[in-house]
């Protein structure tokens, strides 16, 4: 079987292309920008007559948050426009699609976690542009999971956490918004969850459907992840500095953030029995790959 995973250069494209997740006798189509253009009809009608596809995985997007406030067509080509011709291409050969959202649909201002069926509050071009993307995909296309995530990280292309390892070998001290809250998340556990989701829609036409939340567990500010990104690094050699904390009005962004971006994945694990393990451990995994192993003393391993 052909799985199509489209945006495989981004973050969790490239931990699609390598999870162990898809089992033997699967076969992964990821072509590139070049190859494949998402928002040409034709280009994608094409593809599916040139492969028996089982399942697509659409991790595709405009992700730039702040320039998306003034390339506003491209964002709404890549975020909206795209899924809507995947949605319609694949429902018409009965092909489950598996597309992946953010807490950008929300606006922020909720005390808890969300619920996949919390309305809907987009506060910038990103996140109307993916919401809309989301309805493109509900609407066209009656066999598919939506999973919607944030703050999402990998030792791949740009993100915070190598962007707060370049910054701690760089300055003396770093200054971090404390206060936007979420649940940081690993592009390698998403992508796990994602294969698992598409295989099993690809195997069950009774598997479940619908708007699902994707996050490692616990949630913290962006300060607190930047110490624990800080003191992870410290403990395999890496520098060691302050970490201040300040507000969000100290470090003006075009787009508006999500001042909480917590997202509840109560109703991944009753769909699927997907349960994300703790965002540290998932980070403790990163920072292997980027730093290196952590440093024990002997005590400890005595």
């Amino acid at each position: 079987m052909d799985i199509l995973i489209l945006g495989g250069a981004g973050q969790v494209g490239t931990e699609l292309q390598a999870s162990r997740h898809w089992g033997a006798g699967v076969t992964l189509v990821a072509p590139t920008r070049t190859e494949l253009d998402v928002t040409d009809a034709t280009a994608v009608a094409r593809i599916f007559t040139e492969r028996t596809i089982g399942a697509v995985v659409n991790a595709a997007a405009y992700t730039a948050v702040d320039k998306a406030e003034s390339e506003v067509v491209e964002a709404w080509r890549l975020n909206a426009l795209a899924p809507a011709i995947l949605a319609a291409e694949t429902a018409r050969r009965g092909i489950p699609l598996v597309h992946v959202s953010t807490d950008y649909v929300f606006d922020g201002a909720a005390s808890g976690a969300y619920a996949p069926d919390a309305p809907i509050r987009p506060t910038s071009v990103y996140g109307a542009s993916k919401a809309a993307g989301e309805m493109a995909v509900r609407t066209a296309n009656p066999r598919h999971a939506i999973l919607r995530t944030a703050w999402v990280v990998s030792p791949h292309r740009g993100n915070f956490v190598k962007t707060m390892l370049r910054l701690a070998a760089e300055r003396d001290a770093l200054n971090v918004v404390n206060d936007q809250r979420g649940c940081p998340t690993s592009a390698a556990d998403l992508a796990a969850a994602l294969a698992d989701i598409a295989l099993r829609l690809s195997a069950d036409s009774d598997a479940p459907t619908g708007t699902h939340h994707f996050v490692n567990a616990g949630a913290t500010t962006w300060h607190g992840f930047a110490q624990a990104i800080v003191a992870g690094s410290a403990a395999r050699g890496g520098r060691s500095v302050p970490v201040n904390g300040i507000p969000t009005s100290a470090y003006p962004t075009p787009a508006r953030r999500p001042a909480n971006s917590e997202l509840s994945t109560e109703s991944l694990t009753k769909a699927y029995g997907l349960a994300p393990r703790p965002w540290q451990a998932a980070l403790d995994d990163i920072l292997d790959r980027l730093v290196g192993p952590a440093h024990h003393s002997a005590e400890a391993q005595s």
